[in-house]
C-alpha cells in the first residue's frame, strides 16, 4: 500500500463521527477510501450518511494525517494493516463493527497465527496472578498466542507469562501507541514490541478515555478462538470481555476460585451462565480444538503424510491408525510433553489430526 492510500485510510478513521460500523457502509459502496472521497456530497447522501458526518470528508484533517504518517514512517516496525490487508485477523475480519484499521507495532506475523485471550482483575491476588502466569505460559509453550489488553493485574501477568515461556503475545491498547496506559506498564510493553505485538485502532495521540476500553476489549475477544477470565469482581471490565466473545461466537472460559474471595465472584458468575470452567490448559485446548482449522487454508489429501516438521512426522507415524491418550502418544513418540504438545497443535491447524473427547488424538488422512 502507497503512502497515497494509507494517507486516504487515516483521514477517514480521522473523520469526526464517523466510526466502523459507517466506514463499513461507506466501503461497501464505494469499495476504498479514495472511492469514498471521490463521491463527494451526493455519493454519501445517497448512501444515508447524514449532512453533520460530511464535513471531516469535505475537509479532512491532513495536517494529522501527515503526522500519523511520520510516526509510522519513524520506525520500520510499524505498520498499518487495514481491512484489506491479507494480515488483518480473520477472526477479527467477521465481527460486527470490526475496526476498519489496526495501528502496530512489532510482529504483525502474530496476527495469522491462533490467538487466545487471558483477561482479569487489576486488582488481582496473588493466586490470581500466578494463575496467569502460569496459563499464559503454558498456553504459549503449546503454540497459541496469549493476547490481552496491557492492565494491571491479570493483563500483565498473561503478557509476562508469554514472555517468559519464550512465546509470543499481542497487547491491545486503548490509546494511541505512542501512549502507554498504564505509565507503570511501559517496560513491559517496549518487551513486546521486541519480540510480539502492540496494536490499537486509535491513531497516535489518543488519550485513555473511559468508552475507549470496551471497544478495545472487543478487539481482543474478536481475534481470539476464546478468552480465559482468571479473577473478576461482579462488576469487572473482564466481564465486557466475556461478554462480547459470547456474542462473537468465542468460547469463554473461566477459573473457579474460593467463596470467599471476592475476586472469583465475577468467573463464578461466568460458569453459572456456561462459560467452561478450566483447572488446566488441556480444558482450554479440548474446548478450542474444533475451532483451529478455521484459521488455515485446506489441507491437503493427506496433511499427516507431508508433513515437513520432524516432530510433526514423529507423532503421525507414533498414531498410525489408532486412537491414542497423550500419555499413551507421549510414550510411543519419544518426545517431551512440550514438544508433543507443539506438534499436535501444528498437526491440527493443519487438519492432520483430530482431537477426540476424553483427550484422545486420531491421525485425519483426506481422501
Amino acid at each position: 500500500m502507497d503512502d497515497e492510500a494509507r494517507r486516504h485510510w487515516l483521514a477517514l478513521v480521522r473523520a469526526p463521527g464517523i466510526g466502523p460500523a459507517t466506514i463499513a457502509t461507506l466501503l461497501q459502496a464505494f469499495h476504498s477510501p479514495e472511492g469514498i472521497f471521490r463521491a463527494g456530497p451526493g455519493g454519501w447522501r445517497s448512501v444515508g450518511l447524514e449532512a453533520r458526518l460530511q464535513s471531516g470528508l469535505v475537509q479532512p484533517d491532513w495536517a494529522r494525517v501527515d503526522e500519523d504518517l511520520r510516526w509510522l514512517q519513524a520506525d520500520a516496525r510499524r505498520h498499518l494493516v487495514t481491512l484489506s490487508d491479507e494480515r488483518y485477523p480473520a477472526l477479527l475480519r467477521e465481527t460486527t463493527g470490526a475496526p476498519p484499521l489496526l495501528f502496530c507495532q512489532g510482529d504483525t506475523d502474530l496476527l495469522t497465527l491462533p490467538q487466545l485471550a487471558i483477561v482479569g482483575a487489576r486488582s488481582a491476588s496473588p493466586q490470581g496472578i500466578e494463575n496467569a502466569r502460569a496459563f499464559a505460559a503454558e498456553l504459549a509453550r503449546r503454540g497459541l498466542v496469549v493476547t490481552s489488553g496491557l492492565a494491571l493485574g491479570i493483563d500483565g501477568a498473561a503478557h509476562q507469562g508469554a514472555l517468559d515461556a519464550d512465546g509470543y503475545t499481542v497487547a491491545v491498547f486503548g490509546t494511541g501507541l505512542d501512549r502507554v496506559y498504564p505509565a507503570r506498564h511501559r517496560e513491559l510493553a517496549h518487551r513486546i514490541a521486541e519480540s510480539g505485538l502492540l496494536l490499537t485502532e486509535f491513531p497516535p495521540g489518543t488519550p485513555g478515555k473511559a468508552e475507549h476500553f470496551p471497544r478495545r476489549n472487543r478487539i481482543i475477544s474478536g481475534m481470539s478462538l476464546g478468552v480465559l477470565v482468571v479473577e473478576a469482581a461482579q462488576d469487572s471490565g473482564s466481564l465486557i470481555t466475556a461478554r462480547l466473545a459470547s456474542e462473537q461466537g468465542r468460547e469463554v472460559f473461566a477459573i473457579p476460585g474460593s467463596i470467599h474471595n471476592p475476586m472469583a465472584r465475577g468467573c463464578h458468575r461466568l460458569i453459572r451462565q456456561g462459560a467452561k470452567l478450566v483447572e488446566t490448559v488441556d480444558d482450554i485446548l479440548e474446548e478450542i480444538a474444533p475451532h483451529l482449522r478455521r484459521l488455515r487454508p485446506a489441507a491437503s489429501p493427506d496433511a499427516a503424510a507431508s508433513a515437513s516438521n520432524p516432530e510433526d512426522r514423529a507423532v503421525c507415524a507414533a498414531l498410525g491408525d489408532e486412537v491414542l491418550a497423550f500419555d499413551e502418544l507421549l510414550r510411543r513418540s519419544a518426545l517431551s510433553v512440550d514438544a508433543l504438545s507443539a506438534a499436535l497443535l501444528r498437526l491440527e491447524l493443519e487438519g492432520a489430526v483430530a482431537t477426540l473427547a476424553g483427550g484422545r488424538y486420531q491421525r485425519l488422512t483426506r481422501g
